[in-house]
């Protein structure tokens, strides 16, 4: 099967959501894919669920977290384990409370990161060059 068949593709959705202080809520993976590595919260879409109720939820799951959706930002696509392609949906989303989030689910843990944090942390492939590419973060200098 190649990347563009569509009966292949997993409709999935991250939220990138920023705190008032401007640092970017991740999760730590707790499973594959990315196992160990940190990313925007997010997952698959459940059947009969739209994209927007899918983000609220897997939010709340992996961070204990309430938000609103603000927009979709964009759309990546990553190699499914076992075949397919992950469509991942991301949406720009508001926190309901300014709370500590805390890893559940399979996210193994769950913080806000500064600018300056992030590109020291083992984030998801792509995960920073795509926020940079939609204007959500400004260039960042890597050491990788």
């Amino acid at each position: 099967m190649s990347i563009s068949d569509a009966s292949s593709e997993i409709p999935c959705v991250g939220a990138v959501i920023f705190d008032d202080a401007g640092k970017l809520l991740l999760i730590k993976r707790g499973q594959e894919p990315a196992l160990g590595r940190w990313s925007v919260p997010g997952g698959r879409v459940e059947p009969g669920e739209s994209h927007e109720v899918a983000v609220i939820r897997e939010v709340l799951e992996e961070t204990g977290l309430e938000m609103t959706v603000i927009r979709e930002i964009g759309t990546v696509r990553r190699a499914a384990p076992g075949g397919g392609t992950y469509v991942i949906r991301d949406f720009l989303g508001e926190l309901v409370e300014a709370k500590a989030p805390v890893g559940g689910d399979d996210a193994a843990d769950a913080r806000f990161f500064t600018l300056e944090q992030l590109s020291e942390l083992d984030t998801s492939d792509g995960l920073l060059e795509a926020l940079v590419d939609w204007g959500l973060l400004p260039p960042l200098n890597s050491g990788t």
